[in-house]
């Protein structure tokens, strides 16, 4: 009963907090809520239509959702960066920020699953996946296995995050004996949800494109690069317009660390281009339409260069010492990552695995508005609860919002600040 108690005030004073902040906040929140809204009417009616809606056809089945949830997945595995310095080598730095890129993992999953959700052309059925009222396939198929993998990652995710936060919020440090094990866990279920996401891809024989062995490394190479890219984004601003206190070092070794995870991307990507144009079988196809076109068509390789410069790019100013310890510099390495990766693992992942299909057509695909407002209002719904969690650790983490173990009473933020 008692602990019953004490979790509900914990839960008062977090939405106490959450409905609290500058007219900043609540635009941003009326921003996100106006897309979500908007996403939301966007998907009643593609329900109401059909996946007709959408670009895709039976030429190109999956597009701009199964693009940004394979980028999503790519996010959402980013967060072990943080969690081998924090837990194995217990690297202050990185430990004091580590739950930022836990909190990141959850809203990206939340995002990956609404993202498959959407996909599926008949939602209503969605249930015949749940056992035991229908049949996951487990474990001959590999969307059983990512399913398993996505949602395990997601509840250590969730339940760490959430017990490192309660128990700072009653003056505590975390339990070990569930934490590590936990945190143990979580490292190879982030390359898992990575690798399984690539298995999707790569065990379809029938898609050269796609049927590589190189395809699950490539993953992991670009996560690291992408998910890191955000978090440095938001650590900045956690130290621009809240009292905490994020070190330089730690935000330098995250851009070193992408460094190195950025050299590795580019450098599979051009060991397989070299395979794919030396080897020069009628499997080249499919790169060519993506590097070069095929014929009239040159959809993608505006696309295609631009993300090789994008990630050129970034690898170049954060290998340099001097870049990546200047703001600017920094900074325009973090979006050039991830605006190279999302291009890489979106369209130029998807799109050029399917075309041209299995009868030589080419079809071009486009996201219609449909697809971009249903995508707009998933990553708004994702951004707000990333805002909405963060707004009740910070305090936690500066002590702000806490139990008086004394008075048995919370301490408020806002007169603390005062």
């Amino acid at each position: 009963m008692q602990t019953i108690l004490l979790f509900s005030r914990f839960t008062r004073g977090s939405a106490k907090l959450i409905l609290r902040g500058p007219r900043s906040y609540w635009v941003w929140l009326a921003f996100l809520a106006f897309l979500i809204v908007s996403g939301l009417f966007a998907y009643t009616a593609q329900v109401q239509t059909g996946l007709a809606l959408s670009a895709m056809r039976d030429q190109v089945s999956w597009g701009f959702y199964i693009g940004n949830f394979t980028f999503l997945v790519g996010v959402a595995a980013a967060a072990v960066i943080l969690v081998i310095p924090a837990y194995v080598y217990d690297w202050k730095p990185i430990r004091e920020i580590v739950i930022y890129g836990e909190l990141l993992a959850i809203s990206a999953i939340v995002m990956c699953l609404l993202f498959v959700l959407v996909d599926i052309g008949r939602p209503d059925r969605f249930w015949h996946l749940i056992p035991p009222f229908g049949y996951l396939n487990f474990p001959q198929s590999i969307l059983a296995w990512d399913v398993l993998v996505l949602n395990l990652y997601f509840v250590i995710n969730f339940v760490v995050a959430t017990h490192i936060l309660y128990r700072a919020f009653h003056g505590r440090k975390y339990a070990k004996r569930l934490v590590v094990p936990l945190v143990l866990l979580s490292i190879p279920m982030a390359v898992g949800i990575h690798t399984v996401t690539a298995f999707l891809y790569n065990g379809l024989a029938a898609r050269p494109y796609w049927n590589s062995s190189i395809l699950a490394p490539q993953f992991l190479a670009s996560a690291f690069c992408s998910g890191p890219a955000i978090l440095l984004v938001v650590l900045q601003l956690l130290r621009r317009f809240t009292r905490f206190e994020i070190q330089d070092q730690a935000i330098w070794k995250i851009a070193e660390l992408m460094a190195y995870a950025m050299f590795l991307n580019l450098f599979l990507h051009g060991a397989e281009a070299f395979k794919e144009f030396y080897s020069d079988t009628e499997h080249l196809l499919y790169t060519k339409y993506w590097y070069t076109g095929l014929g009239d068509h040159r959809t993608l390789v505006p696309y295609a260069w631009s993300a090789v410069a994008l990630n050129v790019v970034a690898f170049a100013l954060f290998i340099v010492p001097a870049a990546r310890r200047h703001w600017l510099t920094l900074n325009i390495g973090c979006l050039a990552t991830y605006a190279g990766v999302y291009i890489e693992k979106g369209m130029g992942l998807i799109i050029p695995g399917l075309t041209p299909d299995t009868l030589g057509e080419i079809y071009e695909y486009y996201p219609t508005l449909t697809e971009l407002r249903v995508a707009a209002g998933i990553f708004a719904l994702g951004f707000l609860i990333f805002t909405l969690m963060l707004k009740v650790a910070v305090p936690i983490s500066l002590g702000e919002f806490m139990r008086r173990e004394s008075q048995q009473e919370l301490l408020d933020p806002v007169t603390q600040r005062g």
